[in-house]
């Protein structure tokens, strides 16, 4: 039951927070900025270590170099035949290395002219990438169902890591850069030895198989995104599963560790993002941004922003404030929360009216559920009061949603007028 809703407006976009109850100050995410420019699904995105921009791949066989700051451009880079499947930067920011379904690896020049050289020893196509913590070597993974390791200096293949059975679908190091782990379509995720080039343990799937994975910071964990819809936590100590969220509504594409290490993200092919508390094991947020499937999220280096890419061509970078809790000498206990963002594309035309159409309704509501919520407070101990005030706010929730469904009828009705004008003025 949500006790505040407040819906903002960014630019061209609003977006909806419910709140639910909570004993601690924590700020919602912002949408920071939005970045178009690929012509098919976004596939990876990646920070720099700057943070001053960031790296994107796509199935259009191209990736993007992105700045933050308004009057820079934006770089592509070409030279991929085929798919680009991943893209990261290297420690320094100065390389930047992709994976193709063209069976190859590139390192790229991470300025205007982008200059690459190329990486082949892959049999199939190559669909995860990583500098090693180092920055010395490369591991790639591939459906030829192996994982390569790369000397990055001399552009060499290594050595090939085979345990696997199929396709080998992301592969990270360690933050000590001595192991490796890998997901696969064999429904396996593995853990290796870089330094021996053998597998020390196996974690089995036993729905789906993982999309991606991510090392934990402090190297003690993996986090592992499958395409069961579930997020698995497996600790590489205890050799266990250590948390399991089932929040998602459809195959997990892609998730990433704060490095914080407190919190985690997550992207769906339901179209959501979640973000989860690590600490108090369960979903704080939920983020509706993108128009279809959310294919790639990443935090950036200092934990204070994070972006996600999609199948709507479009990279959302979102602004966090997850540390902004108010810091006292005793101990908060933290009520389960629940904070869904919901950023649709904001109407051209007619803002004004809408905004006004929307402020009343939702100023009264916010202070309508602010005196239920105290008043719960002051009866919680009379259970004919309780029931009285969930009663109300199931009504409020009721006609917010009439609301949402409102605004979103207009933006589908000036999109059909905005496509004939285009019709009549193409006559």
């Amino acid at each position: 039951q949500a006790y505040n809703c407040l819906i903002h407006f960014y630019k061209r976009h609003y977006y909806t927070v419910y709140r639910y109850s909570e004993q601690v100050t924590m700020s919602d995410p912002e949408l920071y900025e939005q970045f178009k420019g690929h012509r098919d699904a976004i596939t990876s995105v990646h920070f720099s270590p700057c943070k001053k921009q960031v790296v994107s791949s796509s199935l259009d066989q191209t990736i993007m170099l992105w700045n933050f700051a308004s009057d820079a451009k934006a770089y592509r880079y070409t030279g991929h035949t085929d798919a680009v499947l991943d893209v990261q930067f290297s420690r320094t920011g100065h390389l930047v290395a992709s994976a193709s379904r063209d069976r190859t690896v590139r390192l790229w020049v991470a300025d205007m002219k982008g200059e690459s050289s190329e990486l082949k020893a892959h049999q199939a196509a190559v669909r995860s990438v990583q500098f090693s913590p180092d920055n010395q070597h490369l591991a790639t993974g591939s459906d030829d169902k192996s994982v390569k390791v790369w000397a990055v200096q001399r552009t060499k293949f290594v050595q090939s890591l085979t345990e696997h059975t199929n396709w080998v679908r992301s592969v990270r190091w360690s933050p000590d850069g001595r192991l490796l782990a890998s997901c696969s379509d064999d429904r396996t995720v593995k853990i290796w030895d870089q330094s021996s080039g053998s597998a020390i343990h196996t974690f089995t799937q036993p729905k789906g198989f993982g999309h991606q994975v991510d090392f934990h910071p402090s190297g003690a964990c993996v986090g592992v995104a499958s395409s069961c819809g579930k997020v698995q936590i497996y600790d590489i100590r205890a050799m266990k599963l250590q948390q399991l969220y089932t929040a998602h509504e459809g195959p997990v594409s892609s998730l990433n560790f704060h490095p914080s290490g407190n919190y985690l993200i997550s992207g769906s092919q339901d179209s959501k993002i979640k973000i989860y508390d690590l600490l108090q094991a369960r979903p704080i947020y939920t983020l509706s941004g993108h128009q279809n499937q959310v294919t790639a999220v990443s935090f950036s280096p200092k934990g204070d922003y994070f972006c996600s890419g999609g199948q709507d061509c479009q990279i959302l970078v979102w602004k966090t404030k997850f540390d902004s809790e108010e810091v006292t000498g005793e101990k908060k206990t933290k009520v389960m929360q629940e904070k869904v963002v919901q950023e649709v594309a904001n109407l051209r035309l007619g803002v004004e009216e809408v905004g006004s159409v929307l402020e009343t309704p939702c100023r009264n509501m916010s202070k309508e559920m602010t005196v239920l919520a105290s008043k719960e407070n002051k009866e919680n101990q009379e259970q004919g009061s309780s029931k009285e005030v969930l009663r109300q706010l199931s009504t409020i929730n009721k006609n917010l949603d009439t609301l949402t469904k409102t605004v979103l009828l207009m933006e589908k009705r000036l999109t059909l007028v905005e496509d004939q004008i285009r019709l009549l003025s193409n006559k």
